[in-house]
């Protein structure tokens, strides 16, 4: 007889998709009550004339539907478009101490914000305050900040092209290149890795790819969750016979199986359509090994191949030696570190066995057109730099690279995120991008490297920042080691928060903190010259307009780039000659300004109004290589020995997002496709380390960081294990409550990409609370020890 399971945990037996992500936007909708222009919004999502998604950055097809949305897209146009809305009424009954015992999810299902806020010390409440006298306010402090390098600058994917140009301008004319951004979270991997590989930090592959390839490899992503609009592609991919190969720690449904909510026949049937081929759940950790073995299987493929032929046979090549001769170096030393790692190592890295590698081997051999799809499974990890060089290398053994339907496919998670960094929110800059812009704008930028996320937390933390601007997001939240970002911030003596809604991170007091309330996607801007659009550019490097027209929530609620011109005129004065108040009212303006900075925008302003948009130049997809060699790069990667991985009693954490979240956006407290209802604090492990370490479904424990530099409170506690299907030495919990478990100092040392999937823990039965000063709450994570409450 079974045992009862623990209180909201139920089997998941039906597959993504279908009528249950249609019941789940119906309630989205009812629950933000805008049923009824909720509807009608969602039929604005992703089209030629409407604004783009502020989910995820999968691309629009070139003839859009009737609906091109998703489940997860639709609950986030319902969380920005919300008819809630919190003002002056709100933060007087509300101190910011009764905030901070509030679960997240509660926080920011309030609503929008709709006026300035400024926090009262006096009062420990937020208290409304103007426009023109915030924007004063801001102005003095960041201008009273001694040295501009003591000032940090983050920005959000959610932000337009246009906002992050016009934010870099200001901030490097503000004299520094601090400029943290939620890509140091999650694709700096890609951005560094790919460019040393290929010359380019972006994907090579466009949507009409996936309809030419017949081989997909499916590297550590969850795309029914974090990018659900990717199902209907790999579904087509299915339907015609594609193989489609997942190498994921955790079996996810939406790789498995998938109802497309679009197909009258499944919807109608309750049917749906196999999606993986051949599904691998690597090691936490181990999928660079797992690329080494299927490459390595792939030399033995082609040496074989080579006797044949040399003794007669007709016998076709595995690797494409012409490619390789022409645009590729570095094959030797490749294929010798290859030939030098031993199986039984692969095996014991990967979790996967020498037959299993080398039948995907087999597979990718007889493939034609092969692309790579990898997510932050691949890049959050303290070798996600060389995570992302051992997939470009695998692609490159057989040519896989600037031709139809193959290619590398970063999975980017924000709908903006890559047109950020492409506009120059960057916090290493190349000179030849800091010469055109003292060109176009007459001002010498700083060439100094500035802070990413991990630089500039560490920065607040040692008391060497004194002010911080955030546009959008959820910084200390989002980030590794909330400990830090909370000594962080109260160090400050200045933090400002653009935003559409209220958050954690807001709850964290400087000596002077404001909140400044943003426009978002779905909403109309009116400037001077008339309804504005912005743009943003895609995880396949197309760029597209975005037009909201909803009403905004408030005549107070301001757009971005009016919030970024006003504070750059408060603070700087009139410094560099530049007229703020032409690019607040005609953003045409700022896209003339980036065609001349980037040339590859040129005639911005007319293309970027064509349905559909254009397509930036790929200069890996067109096989010009602009790396120091000249060609593409096989770079190997040398084995490390992990100490903590050879203890028994420690286990390899990977953080997850529920289906109902969106970075640190917790929709609902369900996470449908894996079984769990009204709650997240959970410790998902296997059947074989449960039985190993003396646990049980339902046991509450804690959970503890085992790195040895890491302080010995960085503990999670009151966690509830869950079995669930993981390798042995693995187990997985939700993010953002494990953060307090990621030390500041583990991460990627190439990207400083935080180490959030691949965690060394040990695991013991739960104590007493440790209290605020040392525990949950000093982590900035209120609820996360403790069942959440609805």
């Amino acid at each position: 007889m079974r045992t009862k399971r623990p209180d909201g945990i139920k089997d998941y037996t039906g597959p993504a998709g279908g009528w249950g992500a249609l019941k789940a936007v119906a309630i989205s909708l009812k629950a933000q009550q805008i049923v009824s222009r909720g509807a009608q919004t969602l039929l604005k999502s992703n089209q030629p004339d409407g604004f783009d998604c502020p989910s995820c950055a999968w691309p629009d097809p070139k003839h859009t539907s009737s609906f091109e949305f998703c489940e997860n897209g639709a609950k986030a146009v319902a969380w920005e478009s919300t008819a809630k809305k919190i003002g002056a009424k709100f933060f007087a009954e509300h101190s910011v101490e009764d905030l901070w015992k509030q679960s997240d999810h509660w926080i920011e299902d309030q609503g929008r914000v709709t006026e300035p806020l400024r926090y009262n010390a006096a009062t420990g409440h937020y208290d409304v305050v103007g426009w023109e006298e915030a924007l004063s306010e801001i102005g003095a402090g960041l201008a009273a900040v001694p040295d501009p390098d003591q000032a940090e600058f983050y920005t959000s994917g959610r932000c337009s092209n246009e906002a992050a140009f016009l934010f870099q301008l200001f901030v490097r004319l503000y004299g520094t290149n601090n400029f943290p951004d939620c890509s140091n979270m999650c694709h700096e991997a890609t951005s560094v890795g790919l460019p040393k590989s290929i010359g380019i930090g972006k994907g090579t592959v466009s949507l009409d790819d996936f309809d030419h390839a017949d081989l997909i490899l499916s590297f550590g992503h969850n795309p029914g969750t974090n990018h659900p609009r990717m199902m209907a592609t790999l579904r087509d991919v299915a339907r015609r016979g594609g193989k489609i190969i997942v190498f994921n720690p955790l079996k996810e449904r939406s790789l498995e199986r998938f109802e497309s909510p679009q197909s009258v026949v499944e919807m109608a049937t309750m049917s749906a359509t196999p999606i993986a081929t051949t599904y691998l759940q690597v090691k936490i950790g181990g999928d660079a090994a797992a690329i080494k073995g299927i490459a390595k299987a792939l030399l033995v493929l082609d040496d074989a191949a080579q006797a044949a032929k040399a003794a007669g046979a007709a016998s076709e090549p595995v690797l494409d030696h012409a490619f390789i001769a022409d645009h590729t170096a570095g094959l030797d030393a490749y294929s010798a570190d290859l030939r030098d790692t031993r199986w039984e190592t692969i095996e014991r890295d990967s979790g996967l066995t020498r037959a299993e590698l080398e039948g995907v081997a087999q597979i990718y051999a007889a493939s034609k057109a092969t692309i790579a799809c990898y997510g932050m499974g691949i890049t959050q990890h303290r070798n996600g730099t060389s995570n992302v060089q051992q997939i470009a290398n695998l692609l490159l053994l057989r040519g896989n690279m600037g031709r139809p339907g193959a290619g590398i496919c970063p999975l980017r998670g924000h709908s903006n995120v890559q047109g950020d960094r492409t506009v120059g929110i960057t916090e290493r800059p190349k000179p030849a991008f800091l010469d055109r812009m003292r060109d176009v704008f007459g001002f010498e930028p700083p060439r100094g490297d500035g802070h990413s996320v991990v630089e500039s937390i560490a920065a607040m933390r040692d008391g060497k920042a004194r002010a911080i601007v955030c546009l959008g997001g959820n910084l200390a939240i989002a980030s590794s080691d909330p400990q830090a970002c909370v000594e962080g911030f109260r160090n400050m003596d200045l933090a400002v928060h653009i935003t559409t809604k209220l958050n954690r991170t807001h709850l964290l007091m400087a000596k002077a903190t404001y909140v400044l309330p943003c426009l978002g996607r779905t909403e109309l801007d009116t400037q001077e010259t008339g309804p504005q659009s912005v743009s943003v550019e895609d995880s396949m490097s197309m760029v597209h307009a975005s037009r909201g027209f909803l009403k905004a929530p408030g005549e107070h609620v301001k757009s971005e780039i009016w919030i970024v011109g006003q504070i750059a005129k408060a603070t700087l004065k009139g410094k560099g000659g530049i007229d703020w108040d032409a690019f607040i009212g005609n953003y045409d303006l700022i896209r003339d300004k980036i065609e001349a900075v980037f040339p590859d925008f040129a005639d911005y302003n007319r293309r970027v109004r064509e349905p559909g948009g254009f397509h930036l130049p790929n200069s890996a997809a067109l096989r010009v290589w602009k790396t120091d060699s000249g060609k593409a790069n096989f770079i190997p990667t040398p084995r490390k020995d992990d100490s903590a991985a050879i203890d028994p009693s420690v286990l390899r954490l990977t953080t997850l997002r529920a289906h109902d979240q969106y970075n640190t956006t917790v929709y609902s407290l369900d996470d449908r496709y894996r079984g769990v209802f009204g709650r997240r604090d959970i410790l998902f492990m296997n059947d074989a380390d449960m039985a190993r370490l003396g646990f049980a479904e339902g046991d509450v424990v804690d959970v503890a960081t085992a790195l040895e530099f890491a302080r010995a409170d960085r503990v999670v506690q009151k966690l509830t294990v869950v079995r669930y299907a993981l390798p042995e030495g693995c187990c997985a919990s939700y993010y953002p409550e494990t953060q307090p478990l990621i030390a500041l100092e583990d991460h990627d040392p190439q990207s400083f990409t935080p180490s959030y999937k691949s965690v060394p823990v040990t695991i013991r039965p739960a104590a007493a609370d440790m209290g605020a000063e040392i525990g949950v709450a000093r982590a900035g994570v209120v609820g996360h020890a403790k069942r959440i409450p609805a």
